[in-house]
């Protein structure tokens, strides 16, 4: 399974666009697009989201006894 990280990087960069655009037009801050990129771990949902979006995603909670099945 494909990392948020990369997943983010690989479509952005597809798009042709920087960190700096990709975050305006996302409405989030340089930062956060350079945390998602990054690999952190102490990110805020929402601001994931609000990237993931821009690709027709999003995170959400998944029942671990789903997946299993």
């Amino acid at each position: 399974m494909k990392q948020v990280s990369e997943f983010v990087k690989e479509r952005r960069k597809e798009v042709s666009l920087t960190q700096q655009e990709f975050a305006e037009r996302a409405g989030v801050a340089l930062t956060v697009v350079r945390k998602i990129e990054q690999g952190k771990t102490n990110l805020n949902m929402e601001k994931v989201n609000l990237i993931l979006k821009m690709f027709g995603h999003v995170l959400a909670p998944v029942n671990c006894k789903e997946l299993s099945k």
